[in-house]
């Protein structure tokens, strides 16, 4: 329900809060740990975790910096990929850089771009993730 804490559900947690500086969550810093699906279901089976921080960097509008590992566990993947990158929120699509990966990922590199499907204030949002990875030699 839109508006009620609800802890047991949480799959991140404000480990800072912001100083004050600006009216756009400047310095706040976010741990989190989310199930990623294939779809937009919530009941879907997660196909992997998203498990990271980000923090607001920027005082005159909204933008955050990422870095989280995608870890994969499944009889399909296995292994981790390593993403990091400025998330320009206001932006409708945005690009992160996957800096490499593990297992089935081993050294990956590519490119993720984000666009925010949904949000409901600054209790929750989601993120639809376009994977693209390339070969490396």
């Amino acid at each position: 329900m839109f508006g009620v804490d609800d802890v047991q559900n949480a799959t991140s947690a404000a480990v800072t809060n912001p100083p004050g500086l600006g009216n756009f969550k400047f310095g706040k810093l976010v741990i989190f740990d989310d199930p990623m699906t294939i779809d937009k279901n919530f009941q879907s089976e997660p196909v992997a975790r998203a498990q990271g921080f980000y923090f607001y960097d920027m005082k005159n509008d909204y933008n955050a910096w990422f870095a989280y590992t995608l870890v994969f566990n499944s009889t399909q993947h296995k292994g981790t990929l390593n993403i990091m990158g400025a998330d320009l929120m206001m932006v409708q699509s945005r690009d992160l850089s996957v800096v490499g990966g593990t297992g089935d990922f081993f050294m990956s590199r590519g490119i993720v771009t984000f666009e925010t499907d949904t949000f409901e204030g600054a209790k929750y949002f989601r993120v639809k993730m376009d994977i693209k990875l390339y070969e490396c030699y």
